[in-house]
């Protein structure tokens, strides 16, 4: 049955890859429409997935859904509507000295299997740039969100059907590891797939999968306040990265401080217990932070506390000595997301960016910016932390491939 369904999909990939960008543009700002108008449909179902989580669970919040996060979904969407399509753009161009003419253009993958855990917001995210791509979804969602899921889908489809289109354009497989299975193996009809979730997840996947996989990897992100970082924005930097959102993969995992600004420490991070954010630091964090921050907050910092995504409110802090230690201790423990430096010394960042080797580093910006809508991409189908095809936040341009166009008048090669 999994088969069948995935052979529907690559059939319809043939009828989306014709769309015009006009259309694809139509199609979703009516889905935008359409989830807006059935939102209310939308959140019972998440109520349904949400009763049966444990609200401690660092997911809970990556599954929730609200009103103003489902107009946030319908932003994005009809953001993404109104993007140039990616599609037919000539890459490079030459004419051979025996008049043969060569165009590299920009194509659809056609068929893009996502694989992902708690986030209903994957499944509309998904599907929005997939189509405005040419390119069919599968979806597969995990069992938290199976409810949500299904109800964005059948919204999804049920446009599709009124425009005449495939229903298979937005592709959900049940949940269940049988599904998963077979969906890593379907090489004959899924071009690529894409896993967006825990470090498990993207292991299971990477390690079963035979079809092409762009990884998203997990986010260990960290902030480094420099010896010549400017306190009122490093405090700024450090609570909204670590507090904006707990359960994204661009949250603030471990501090970095050098430590000539331990004295600095307290005041870096007084607004965190605000929130009850945990910190585990080592003993010169530990100390200068000491009577300074609750101590029902303040742990000390174990090896296994560093190289962790938390997801929650809890945080590392490591005392270095300078940029080249931090440089050191990310090379170590970061997850190659997103890593952040705080300083006014050009040559420090200088050599923070050229030797941190990360998707996305930024000087005195937050990490929490490391998202497609935020990079103007319209929305994203996941932050990719390889290297081949496509790095960091993933969007229309990313879900494209190429083919060479040959034209000539007659040439042959003998």
């Amino acid at each position: 049955m999994i088969e069948e369904t995935l052979a529907k999909a690559r059939e319809a990939s043939r009828t989306v890859t014709t769309l015009s960008d006009h259309t694809t543009g139509k199609v979703l700002l009516q889905v935008a429409d359409a989830i807006d108008a059935n939102s209310r449909y939308i959140l019972n179902a998440n109520k349904e997935d949400l009763f049966k989580m444990d609200p401690e669970n660092p997911k809970y919040d990556r599954l929730m859904l609200t009103a103003e996060r489902i107009a946030g979904i319908t932003s994005d969407m009809r953001n993404v509507a109104r993007l140039p399509s990616p599609l037919g753009h000539v890459l490079s161009s030459v004419v051979r000295p025996n008049g043969m003419q060569i165009d590299k253009v920009s194509v659809p993958f056609g068929v893009v299997g996502v694989i992902y855990e708690a986030r209903p917001n994957v499944t509309a995210d998904v599907f929005g740039l997939c189509f405005k791509s040419g390119n069919v979804a599968v979806l597969k969602g995990g069992h938290e969100a199976d409810a949500s899921n299904r109800a964005i889908a059948d919204v999804i489809r049920d446009v599709l059907t009124l425009n005449g289109l495939p229903r298979e354009a937005c592709t959900l497989l049940p949940v269940g590891r049988e599904a998963s299975s077979e969906m890593l193996a379907a090489n004959k009809y899924i071009d690529v797939i894409i896993p967006r979730g825990s470090a498990s997840l993207i292991n299971y996947v990477r390690q079963s999968a035979t079809v092409p996989v762009i990884e998203t990897g997990a986010g260990v992100c960290h902030t480094y306040f420099d010896s010549d970082g400017r306190t009122a924005i490093g405090k700024e930097i450090v609570y909204n990265a670590k507090t904006r959102r707990v359960s994204v993969c661009n949250a603030l995992d471990c501090l970095l401080i050098a430590r000539d600004r331990l004295s600095d420490l307290p005041e870096i991070c007084k607004r965190l217990s605000d929130k009850k954010v945990v910190i585990y630091a080592d003993e010169e964090a530990y100390a200068a932070l000491q009577g300074q921050y609750p101590a029902q907050l303040l742990e000390h910092a174990k090896e296994e506390h560093f190289g962790h995504e938390w997801l929650d409110y809890k945080m590392s802090i490591r005392t270095v000595a300078d940029v080249d230690e931090a440089i050191s201790h990310i090379t170590r423990y970061g997850s190659m997301h997103s890593e952040c430096i705080v300083t006014e010394d050009l040559s420090v960042s200088d050599k923070f960016c050229r030797q941190i080797d990360a998707a996305c580093v930024y000087v005195n910006v937050s990490t929490a910016f490391t998202d497609g809508a935020q990079f103007g991409l319209g929305a994203e189908i996941g932050i990719s932390t390889q290297k081949l095809h496509a790095r960091g936040p993933m969007g229309l341009a990313e879900l494209t491939t190429y083919k060479y166009l040959i034209s000539g008048n007659g040439q042959v090669r003998w």
